[in-house]
């Protein structure tokens, strides 16, 4: 091969021409991975395994059997999730050493599907931030300019996309964090409705917003992931039995008199103008395609970044109270006690970023600022959700900015987290609302990439996939890649 085929369909062309075979596309892909991560440190660690998984892969097709829709197709996976007996660390020291007891269900689906996972990507530490700065381990760099970030927290799986280290990837997003770095490296990012996806093997933050969902270079291929991964699973009980909508044989489909929302609020304070006019230019093409635009207004948009900053630390401050140095990780021992060995372990085996949403989770959970804090950060979150339920029954798609801004450079914001929270301001949104919501490409400015972001109604998955797809096929910002 003299280029790695960047999308499902230049794979099974080529495992069906002979022009390949899945153990050749998965040693030149690690080969790719040596090569690139140097400079970039998207991965934490990668799997020499997948070597016997693509010479299985090439059994099956030497046997006659028909091709999967994943079939010898690398996969990066995001390192909160487990794979049985391997490492999972969240990219946090506490988590050292940790090995899956589980395959996480996304994952496990996705290789019966037939993906092959070469490795597991970096992330901001328990999947909190929003520039891949925060891991224990090392920060990843933007591959159309590593002195900017790649965004955040899956920034590893967004890296290894566009720097074609893999063909797909999945992350998590909790608020943001498969879209915004989406938006940062140009390819597409897509977080489904909550519960459309399990979350059994996901090393949880916030429970009531986490959701898996993928990466890849085409809305095409993200919907394939998206349909193999989608579904009830009787491990996650959030699961919902809701019949899953076949979203790739819809993406073709007319969106002439779709409905396409654009509400006023996504597009003022706090938004880079030269992002917001970029946006307004895809609003355009859709017009052009026969969808009408019509202006909208969520009141309550707003209020969801300080919303979603008492929720999220809130269930962080939860679900992160099981390492206590005993049952995962490193231990510090002393003789001072047990609350000492809690202390110690979690001061040195947490990052700065973890302990401080930590004690704001601690604080607006505590007795006499629960009901100030966090019960009223649930009262609006319910609000925001009959908002955007009203606005879809105007309009089948919202359009606005991913990211307020396009990738800022590294260190400029780690001192400073209030500015680095701004990032997550048009993302968190939907995770309130438990909506689907995708980044697209949608251009650039001075080199940089520009994502359009694409909403829809709960559990409306395939109007959203039908709508980035019709977008690129008229455009070639997807189709650009980095130097």
């Amino acid at each position: 091969m003299t280029t790695l085929p960047a999308t499902i369909r230049e794979v099974h062309r080529g495992l069906q021409a002979k022009e390949f075979s899945a153990a050749e596309l998965a040693a030149q892909t690690l080969e790719r991975i040596a090569s690139q991560e140097p400079r970039l440190g998207a991965f934490l660690r990668v799997r020499e395994q997948v070597m016997a998984e693509a010479q299985a892969v090439d059994e099956r097709l030497a046997s006659g059997e028909p091709l999967r829709p994943l079939e010898g197709v690398t996969l990066a996976v995001k390192d909160n999730m487990t794979i049985k007996g391997e490492e999972a660390t969240a990219a946090s020291k506490v988590l050292t050493g940790y090995r899956g007891v589980a395959t996480a269900t996304a994952v496990a689906r996705l290789r019966t599907a037939g993906a092959l996972v070469v490795g597991k990507t970096n992330l901001d530490e328990f999947a909190m931030g929003a520039s891949t700065e925060n891991s224990a381990f090392q920060p990843t760099k933007n591959p159309w300019n590593t002195s900017v970030v790649p965004g955040g927290s899956s920034g590893g799986s967004a890296v290894a996309v566009a720097a074609s280290e893999a063909v797909l990837a999945i992350g998590s997003d909790t608020g943001g964090s498969i879209r915004q770095p989406a938006s940062f490296c140009n390819v597409v990012g897509m977080k489904p409705t909550y519960g459309r996806v399990s979350r059994y093997g996901l090393i949880a933050l916030a429970s009531s917003l986490d959701q898996i969902g993928p990466f890849a270079r085409t809305v095409e291929d993200a919907a394939h992931v998206y349909q193999a991964m989608a579904g009830v699973d009787e491990h996650d009980a959030t699961t919902s039995s809701q019949l899953v909508a076949d979203v790739v044989a819809g993406l073709g489909e007319s969106i002439a008199d779709m409905r396409i929302g654009i509400p006023a609020e996504f597009f003022g304070a706090g938004v880079d103008p030269q992002v917001a006019a970029t946006v307004m230019s895809a609003a355009k093409v859709y017009e052009s395609l026969g969808a009408k635009l019509v202006n909208v207004s969520l009141p309550l948009a707003p209020q969801a970044l300080a919303t979603y900053y008492i929720i999220q630390p809130a269930e962080a401050s939860s679900n992160l109270a099981r390492y206590d140095g005993i049952r995962f990780g490193p231990s510090v021992r002393t003789k001072a006690g047990l609350e000492q060995i809690y202390r110690q372990s979690r001061e040195q085996g947490f990052g700065t970023e973890v302990k401080r949403r930590i004690m704001i989770g601690t604080f607006v959970l505590s007795a006499g600022y629960a009901d100030a804090y966090y019960h009223q950060a649930i009262r609006v979150r319910h609000m925001l959700r009959e908002e955007f339920d009203r606005i879809f029954d105007e309009v089948d798609v919202l359009l606005t900015p991913t990211s307020p801004t396009v990738a800022f450079p590294l260190g400029a914001r780690t001192q400073d987290p209030l500015t680095m929270y701004l990032a997550d301001l048009l993302t968190v949104p939907a995770n309130l609302a438990n909506i689907p919501a995708m980044s697209i490409p949608g251009g650039f400015i001075d080199g940089l990439p520009v994502g359009v972001q694409l909403m829809s109604r709960e559990w409306d998955e395939a109007t959203l996939f039908r709508a980035g797809h019709a977008y690129q096929q008229v455009t070639d910002w997807h189709r650009r890649v980095p130097e």
